[in-house]
């Protein structure tokens, strides 16, 4: 009776899941989310090309690292749908860009501008790369004299012999 009770729980819960997830795969696509290779329809080519352009251009910024196109994230959906609204209704790619800027910040931005606020984005990798060198280099010279004073001196090298003739 108990292993009954408890089969049916779980068939239960598994029910209760599918039916959550399938509410939100529906509910997704109505609340304007596009999900990753939704087909999209546009009245120009070039509004086509600005749009993909973009969802390659701009970051996920739940993801991290990866682009609007490849993310599937909900946040990414939805900032995809933006993205095809506005486009739609003419927005420049300037101006989409500079209002995904306002909204997320540069991080939404693969490449972000130089400013003082992001001196360290640009200059960092190239500051821990000249680290790295000085650290190694400090390593060779630290190897190279520990080679050197591994020399014994002729008062040690007398020393060790009285040492070896006395065992």
């Amino acid at each position: 009776m108990r292993r009954g009770r408890s089969v049916g729980f779980v068939v239960t819960v598994a029910l209760v899941l599918g039916l959550w997830g399938a509410a939100d795969l529906t509910g997704s696509a109505s609340a304007g989310r596009i999900p990753v290779g939704m087909p999209l329809e546009f009245e120009t080519d070039e509004q086509e090309e600005q749009y993909r352009r973009l969802v390659r251009e701009l970051r996920c910024t739940v993801c991290q690292n990866q682009a609007l196109d490849e993310s599937n994230a909900g946040l990414a959906a939805d900032l995809r749908g933006q993205i095809y609204e506005m486009t739609l209704d003419g927005a420049e790619r300037e101006e989409i860009v500079d209002f995904m800027v306002a909204r997320y910040g540069d991080f939404v931005l693969y490449r972000p501008p130089f400013r003082t606020d992001t001196l360290m984005l640009w200059i960092g990798p190239f500051l821990l790369l000249l680290a790295g060198i000085l650290v190694w280099l400090q390593v060779i010279r630290q190897r190279q004299q520990m080679a050197q004073s591994r020399e014994l001196s002729p008062e040690e090298r007398a020393a060790l012999e009285r040492m070896e003739r006395d065992e």
